[in-house]
């Protein structure tokens, strides 16, 4: 079975050793230690395929808890149904968000465009209401 240095898993995926051990400490891998005191990790297919669904976890935008949750599942894969349908129900929360989220940029987007085109329309000179102001001494000479 093949193994792989956190180098190794490091350059494969584009992420710096240092995320690596981050996963590592918030549960989602576990290599073996080797070496003088264990300071060499050493990982196995499984946490390849641990940090592999991890990251497409973090792309999809879901948290490490909860992509904690799905790859733990896949540790006992006599029941694919209730993985299927537990990470049903976190695509649909999640889904659920990033439309909210789209809605929000889709008003602020509009918002910026509005003034975008104000701000244009004052650059060209073009005011609506424009009162010409007169000087103190022109009002005084045409009061007279």
């Amino acid at each position: 079975m093949p193994t792989y240095t956190i180098t190794e898993l490091a350059r494969e995926f584009d992420i710096t050793p240092r995320a690596i051990r981050f996963y590592e400490d918030q549960g989602l891998l576990s290599p073996k230690r080797e070496g003088a005191g264990g300071r060499t990790r050493v990982y196995s297919g499984r946490e390849r395929t641990r940090l592999k669904l991890t990251l497409r976890g973090k792309r999809l935008g879901l948290s490490l808890q909860e992509i904690k949750a799905l790859v733990d599942m896949y540790e006992s894969p006599k029941d694919t149904t209730a993985q299927l349908k537990r990470f049903l129900t976190v695509l649909a929360q999640h889904r659920e968000t990033l439309e909210r989220q789209r809605e929000d940029l889709e008003v602020t987007l509009a918002e910026i465009a509005a003034h975008e085109e104000e701000c244009r329309r004052l650059l060209a000179g073009d005011r609506p209401g424009k009162v010409e102001k007169k000087s103190a001494s022109r009002r005084l000479k045409d009061a007279a």
